[in-house]
């Protein structure tokens, strides 16, 4: 009997998978039993698989506890990609702050904790951003990301006063420089760089606009090779996110590990990896 993989998304998607169906497809091409499953079903048997790789599960941030509960559940059920760890470190995007301790240059980012009562003028003293991004620190997609001009620093505060009762917060520079350039997401799949493509900036409500296939550069493949030495177990799959700052550096935004779009529609290289990835996995 064949090996059955569980390809792990969510019950209500907040919005459509480009590879949900390719992956599906190139599974069964390759002769994997593959099939969708919900990591907030109830009803799902988790040891009925071989294997799990985490895909959409695009809504785990609506309640983190709830998620790692599960990932530890199936963790005692199944193989799980990318590894439970892998996910426990990079849930809270507080692990930049480790990247940025072992040198690798990140978007500069403030961290709230929750129930901080200081006002945004206290948290930005000193910084100079008179243009920035606030998100949540768990987080998916564009959920609850907004860009706040000098001239909207009232509302700023105000956003951040409703959401530090009940979640960690961030606050970043807005770099204009991802208007022209955009936002460049490394993907990485079985041990090797694929493609790059590139992202227009998003906020909530907003729709993904990216680019096609485009190559990898030295910079990147040596960023990502840095980021993945730091982690406490290999990963299957991973994607460096990176901006241009005002002096053209590249800067990391996010490091993505748990359930990243990989663009395989983009790349056949990615498909063919992604394939293998499975394979290498199962046989383990």
């Amino acid at each position: 009997m064949s090996a059955r993989v569980g390809l792990v998304t969510c019950l209500i998607m907040p919005e459509p998978d480009p590879d949900a169906d390719l992956m599906l497809e190139l599974l069964h091409s390759a002769g994997v039993d593959a099939q969708h499953a919900a990591w907030n079903d109830a009803t799902e048997d988790w040891s009925a698989f071989d294997l799990c790789v985490i895909r959409s599960t695009w809504d785990y941030y609506l309640d983190a506890d709830q998620f790692l509960q599960w990932i530890e559940l199936a963790e005692s059920r199944t193989h799980l990609e990318n590894h439970p760890e892998i996910v426990r470190w990079n849930i809270h995007k507080r692990y930049l702050t480790q990247l940025e301790s072992a040198g690798l240059p990140i978007v500069p980012t403030v961290f709230i904790d929750r129930e901080n009562e200081l006002p945004l003028e206290a948290l930005l003293d000193g910084k100079g951003w008179d243009d920035i991004v606030i998100k949540p620190a768990i987080s998916a997609g564009s959920n609850e990301t907004f860009r706040f001009g000098a001239d909207a620093f009232l509302q700023a505060d105000a956003f951040l006063l409703r959401h530090t009762p009940h979640r960690d917060m961030m606050i970043q520079p807005y770099l204009k420089s991802v208007e022209s350039g955009g936002e460049r997401s490394t993907i990485f799949i079985n041990g090797s760089c694929s493609h790059v493509i590139e992202k227009k900036p998003r906020f909530q409500g907003d729709d993904e606009s990216v680019s096609g296939e485009l190559p990898v550069t030295d910079e990147e493949r040596d960023m990502l090779g840095r980021a993945l030495e730091l982690l406490p177990e290999p990963v299957m799959y991973a994607r460096l996110d990176t901006m241009r700052d005002g002096d053209g550096s590249r800067l990391i935004s996010e490091l993505e590990l748990i359930e990243p779009s990989l663009f395989l529609l983009q790349s056949e290289t990615a498909q063919k990896a992604f394939v293998d990835a499975v394979k290498n996995a199962i046989s383990r």
